[in-house]
Order: C-alpha cells, then sequence, then structure tokens
C-alpha cells in the first residue's frame, strides 16, 4: 500500500477537479426512465424538502463494508440512500422493482467491478427481479444477489425461481438467502446457496448452532454473513459461531483501550515529525532515520520504486529527504503510523474508511491552498488513528505534532476543519437527511459530495491493492 501511496505522494495521480463534477452513478439516475418513474409511483411525502417536493430528489449511493475472519474488507453491501428507500419499503412491488432498477443501474454505471476489483458487491433485490434483464449489466463476478420477499402479488413459483438461479449462477452470480430460520420461502434455494445473510439482533447461540447444522446439512457451500453487528463484542461472539463475514457498526466503534501503548516505532516516527515540524534541517531529519535501520531502508525503497521512475537510484538519506521533500515527508510519516495498525484486529478495515475520509475531504477542497488540502487529507486520516492502533486518541495524537486546526477537529469536534469531517462521516451512513444538513453547513450539495466519496474510495481500494 505505501508504495501506491508514494506514487501518488510524487504527484502520479493529480486530484480531479470537483468544482464541476462529471455526471455519477448518483446524479445519473435522475434522468433515468426508471427513476422517473419511481418518482411517479412513489412520491414524496409533503413534508420533506422543497427541492424533494418538486419531483427531483436526488439519490445517492450508501455502502456498508463486508468484513471477511482476517477482519480485511471483502466487499461492500450497496443500496440506495434512506431517502429513497423509506417511501419504497412498504409499497407494491413495481416500486420495489423500480428501486432495484435504479440501483443495479447506478452500480453499472460506476462500472463496479473495476472499481472494486477482488472484492464483493452485495445487493438485495426483489425475489420476482432475479429475470429483471437490467442484471446483464453488472459484472456477475463481483456480485452476491440477495432475494428478498415482497408480500404483494408477483412472487415467482418455487419451481421456476429455482430455474432462474441455477441461470444466474452458471452466469458467474453468486446467491445470497436471507436467514432459513426467519424467510422459510427460499429454502428450497439453499442447496445452491454461497452465503447465508443473517441478522445480529436476536442471535444467540442456540440459533447459531441451528444455522450451523443447516449449512452442514443442506447449504455446504454457503458461508454465513452476519450483518447489523454494534460492536465488537458480539463480533467475536459471531466469529465464534464460525461466521466467515461480518458487517455493521463494529468497524469503527471504540473500546476502552487505556492501558494500551503504541507501537513501539512510532515514537522514533513521533519525534521525527516534530523535528521536522520545528523546521529542523534536513542533516539533523537524516540524522534521526539513520537510527532506524529498518525506517531509513524502507524510505529508500520506496524511493527507488519502480514507480517513480528515477533516472539513477538514490543511495543517500539526504537525497531521498530533498527529492520527497518536506511536506510529503509529512504525510509519509503520518501514514507509516498509520499502517503500524493494520495488523491489529480491524485496523486494515479501520484504515481504508479513514483513507476515503481523509481523501474525500481533500477533493472537496480542491480550490484551497496546498497546506489547507494537506491539513483536510489529515484530519480524515487521523480521525480513526485510535481504532487502528487501538490506543486512546489522546495517545495516538501525541506525538504527531498536529496543526491547532487538526488538533481541535479531531480532540475537541470543532474547528473550521470539522464541518468537512461531518460529512465525510455522513456519506458512510444511510441517512440522507443527515448527509443533506452536513452538505448544507459545508455549502455544498450532497450530490457533489457523493461524487468525490465515490472518488475517494475507488482510490483509496487502488492504493491498497
Amino acid at each position: 500500500m505505501l508504495k501506491a501511496l508514494l506514487g501518488w505522494l510524487f504527484g502520479r495521480r493529480p486530484a480531479p477537479s470537483v468544482r464541476a463534477p462529471a455526471a455519477t452513478p448518483a446524479t445519473r439516475t435522475q434522468d433515468d426512465p426508471g427513476f422517473r418513474k419511481l418518482n411517479r409511483d412513489a412520491p414524496l411525502r409533503a413534508e420533506q424538502s422543497a427541492e424533494q417536493v418538486s419531483g427531483e430528489p436526488a439519490t445517492f449511493l450508501c455502502r456498508e463494508a463486508v468484513l471477511g475472519r482476517n477482519q480485511r474488507i471483502a466487499g461492500y453491501q450497496f443500496m440506495l440512500r434512506e431517502g429513497s428507500h423509506a417511501r419504497i419499503r412498504h409499497s407494491t412491488r413495481r416500486v420495489h422493482h423500480l428501486y432495484a432498477e435504479v440501483l443495479v443501474r447506478s452500480l453499472a454505471s460506476a462500472d463496479i467491478g473495476e472499481l472494486l476489483g477482488h472484492r464483493m458487491a452485495f445487493i438485495d433485490v426483489p425475489d420476482s427481479f432475479l429475470t429483471d434483464p437490467s442484471l446483464a449489466r453488472l459484472p456477475a463476478r463481483s456480485v452476491v444477489l440477495v432475494p428478498t420477499l415482497n408480500a404483494d402479488r408477483g412472487a415467482p413459483e418455487p419451481e421456476a425461481l429455482r430455474h432462474t438461479v441455477e441461470g444466474l449462477r452458471q452466469r458467474g452470480f453468486r446467491l445470497g438467502l436471507p436467514d432459513p430460520t426467519v424467510v422459510t420461502e427460499f429454502a428450497h434455494l439453499l442447496p445452491q446457496a454461497d452465503f447465508i445473510v443473517v441478522q445480529a439482533q436476536g442471535l444467540d447461540a442456540r440459533r447459531g448452532l441451528q444455522l450451523s447444522n443447516i449449512v452442514l446439512e443442506i447449504a455446504p457451500n454457503a458461508r454465513l454473513l452476519i450483518r447489523g453487528l454494534p460492536s465488537i463484542e458480539e463480533f467475536r461472539f459471531c466469529y465464534k459461531l464460525g461466521a466467515t463475514f461480518f458487517q455493521g457498526p463494529f468497524v469503527t466503534s471504540r473500546e476502552d483501550w487505556r492501558e494500551r501503548e503504541l507501537p513501539p516505532n512510532t515514537a522514533r516516527i513521533g519525534t521525527l515529525i516534530a523535528r521536522l515540524r520545528a523546521d529542523a534541517s534536513t542533516h539533523e531529519l537524516a540524522d534521526l532515520l539513520k537510527q532506524d535501520a529498518a525506517l531509513s531502508l524502507r524510505l529508500l525503497r520506496y524511493i527507488n520504486s519502480a514507480a517513480n521512475m528515477l533516472p539513477q537510484p538514490v543511495s543517500s538519506i539526504e537525497h531521498a529527504l530533498t527529492l520527497l521533500g518536506r511536506d510529503k515527508l509529512h504525510r509519509w510519516l503520518i501514514l507509516l503510523v498509520c499502517s503500524a495498525g493494520t495488523q491489529g484486529e480491524r485496523g486494515s478495515a479501520a484504515l481504508e474508511t479513514a483513507l476515503v475520509r481523509g481523501r474525500m475531504m481533500e477533493l472537496l477542497g480542491v480550490s484551497q491552498p496546498p497546506a489547507e488540502r494537506e491539513a483536510l487529507f489529515l484530519v480524515g486520516l487521523l480521525s480513526l488513528v485510535d481504532v487502528i492502533l487501538q490506543v486512546p486518541m489522546e495517545k495516538a495524537l501525541a506525538p504527531l505534532a498536529l496543526s491547532p486546526d487538526i488538533d481541535a477537529a479531531l480532540r475537541a469536534g470543532g474547528g473550521p476543519l470539522q464541518p468537512l469531517l461531518d460529512l465525510a462521516i455522513a456519506c458512510e451512513r444511510s441517512d440522507s437527511e443527515h448527509l443533506r444538513e452536513a452538505a448544507e453547513r459545508c455549502g455544498i450539495s450532497p450530490e457533489q459530495a457523493s461524487e468525490c466519496h465515490m472518488q475517494a474510495l475507488s482510490w483509496a481500494i487502488e492504493i491498497q491493492d
């Protein structure tokens, strides 16, 4: 990951402009015939905003990370923002179809297969939607289809549904089924299931054993995905039950880490950062680096990587520091601090989320001076540094010698950089009203925020793969 980041630090990937964003998966859907039908068949409630009542509300893609047993991100569940979802939750089958079509078109427009690489995209669609031709636009190898029930008439017959699922799996799609102890209507599909999707609420040891027996006896190729895990304790419980994939707020939840200390090499990096902030000479910084042979070799290896296309190898620490520059050295050192925690519990997943926040904030500040953009990136990156390192925030930030504005946003939840951090966090949730309010405080449209969020996700995935 750091090799790719260093290539970016050297300017190989310039930040795209966001002043006039191109059409995005979220905004393109406004003109789709399916979206116009969705507005007509499921009109917005009168108490919503004037913009929404006008009949052309914004629809935003929402994502939630799915972690594997190694606690790295294995995929994402994608859905539309709650503003659209809430109004169709109890609607007719036809409206659910329109909603699913908008979601599928949004993902296809986002080139989801290229975006995710080896990761999976989980999408919930009505059981009767599994025959819809729009699914052909999705990259089957990357998509897990999770059928849902609808009380309205039009559900496929069990045998027809089985044949449909067989055809989808032959095309490369994978199948996730709702908890068969709750939703019995899909029991005949269990032998074809790749995943069994279970809600964490109400899951206990007895039900866990029951699900394990179902997997062993009826669905031998299926793995358990637990959704809605609120905390790390629930994650650990489901891990012991044998679940393979995990989803929910636990990814960024905090614990009592008061007794934990920073990783050993963080103190030396902190000293370097402090001296850098104090305008120490290049010679002094090089001497400090040379005291840590591993850190020196790491810097030289990244400077000399093929991605940087240097005409001659760099063998001097002083030369390496001159090439990197002080601003980029500062960012590199902080990235090193964060990467020190990626081997721990949830560290890698939390780092990816933090990178998305940092990059999104940087993109939204594209018109600001370089120092301001740097501060925005660091606020987003360091907003989860305590989760990444699993130490209290005070301990995590102590050696980093941050500017007052960055410090205020991270420690006190205030200052001029805080609103954009709130907006970046809002983009991770399915509450469209929270997103609109946060965007309004920043003077940014929700559409622009969602555009930058998807760009930031693409960037964060790219530099880690």
